[in-house]
């Protein structure tokens, strides 16, 4: 029992916050990608 609830502290402690970090990062990333996309990529697709 003593083993699970370590496992539950160390998953709240150290990887959840580390999760929610590297989420945050990788939604940056994506969000900031698009200043190196070449300008006509930028724009919405056309219908036709």
């Amino acid at each position: 029992m003593r083993e699970k609830l370590f496992l539950l502290t160390f998953f709240r402690t150290t990887l959840l916050p580390i999760l929610i970090v590297a989420l945050f990062g990788l939604a940056l990333f994506a969000v900031s990608a698009r200043i190196w996309l070449p300008g006509d990529m930028l724009e919405p697709a056309s219908m036709s």
